[in-house]
């Protein structure tokens, strides 16, 4: 019986290369010029760490940051978790992003629903963070990644580890 999973994971060589573009972009910019404006990757944690002198430096930063990351993988920033604003030493600013991987158990579930509603010959199946859809015809599959991927706009879904 074919079938393929819905996966959601960063590439997280695409995100620190981007990173590090728009830290570039940052230290080169004159605006910026000794300001504590600064932009850093934790792959380990996977968080996104933006300092600033102030929030609106916060939202120039992000605005530099955003379109790296959508030119090195697309629908990257929909993965992003911001976390509130915090005020750190004197008069400076920081944020985190955390970045979102795998699929939470809430979407899977949507998507889950969503199929079974669809009356589509499909069965689909909550594994870990991934959703696994089965079904007796290809084109059966491929109307399920038809639907969800226009019924799911607000998270970046992958499908792949297609199986005849």
């Amino acid at each position: 019986m074919p079938s393929f999973d819905f996966s959601s994971e960063a590439d997280m060589v695409a995100l620190k290369n981007a990173v590090d573009v728009a830290a570039r972009q940052i230290a080169n910019r004159y605006d910026f010029k000794s300001t504590s404006a600064s932009v850093e990757l934790e792959e380990k944690n996977r968080i996104i760490t933006l300092t600033g002198d102030s929030e609106f430096q916060l939202d120039q930063i992000k605005d530099i940051l955003f379109p790296a990351m959508e030119k090195k993988e697309k629908e990257s920033v929909k993965r992003l978790d911001a976390q509130p604003v915090q005020k750190i030493s004197g008069n400076k600013v920081k944020q985190e992003l955390n970045i979102r991987s795998g699929i939470e158990s809430e979407l899977a579930k949507k998507i889950v629903r969503m199929l079974k509603d669809s009356k589509l010959r499909v069965q689909a199946s909550i594994q870990g963070d991934e959703v696994r859809v089965q079904g007796a015809k290809r084109d059966d599959l491929q109307a399920a990644i038809q639907l969800v991927t226009k019924g799911i706009s607000d998270f970046p879904l992958k499908y792949g580890n297609f199986r005849d």
